[in-house]
């Protein structure tokens, strides 16, 4: 992983669990494809993405830690992530580990999806 995409998604992690949408949209490709894990399917865009998140911190209070990244051969890159969804009350929802997939295209981030591990 190179410097620049390092600093990509350590900035976009951070604003994600700062609930800071426009730092996190800065990181992406205006056109940007991405997982809607939390409700299935795809979105694209970074105002999907913003009307996405704001549902979901209305309803759950997700925080997304890297801890490991991976390049693959067909240049992706493969974010470990440790995941904890608690509901609004601060019951644990989801505490675990899963990979989030990135493209990049001119040192934003293109797509994303998630695998669990």
């Amino acid at each position: 992983m190179t410097i620049n995409r390092q600093e990509v998604i350590k900035t976009a992690y951070a604003a994600f669990n700062a609930r800071n949408i426009d730092n996190a949209l800065a990181t992406m490709q205006p056109t940007v494809q991405w997982s809607k894990a939390w409700e299935g399917g795809y979105i694209s865009g970074h105002e999907e993405i913003r009307s996405y998140w704001t549902r979901q911190w209305s309803e759950i209070n997700p925080t997304v830690e890297p801890v490991g990244s991976t390049e693959r051969p067909n240049g992706s890159l493969e974010v470990k992530v440790q995941q904890n969804v608690k509901d609004l009350q601060g019951k644990d929802v989801f505490d675990g580990l899963v990979k989030h997939i990135y493209t990049f295209e001119d040192g934003l981030i293109k797509t994303m999806d998630i695998e669990l591990v």
